[in-house]
């Protein structure tokens, strides 16, 4: 039974991110939602000109 209990431990440690904490410095969370969005935006706007009949 204490296998089963090591195993969820560690997997509880790797869902958590380790150490880290799961954020990285080089990641700016406002650039990357941007680009998302930048991203959404252009293809909804290619889908509305490919879309012309409606």
């Amino acid at each position: 039974m204490s296998s089963l209990h090591t195993a969820a431990a560690h997997l509880v440690t790797l869902a958590e991110g380790g150490e880290h904490g799961g954020n990285h410095e080089s990641l700016n969370p406002y650039l990357t939602g941007g680009g998302a969005l930048l991203a959404l935006l252009l293809l909804l706007w290619v889908t509305t000109r490919f879309n012309r009949d409606r």
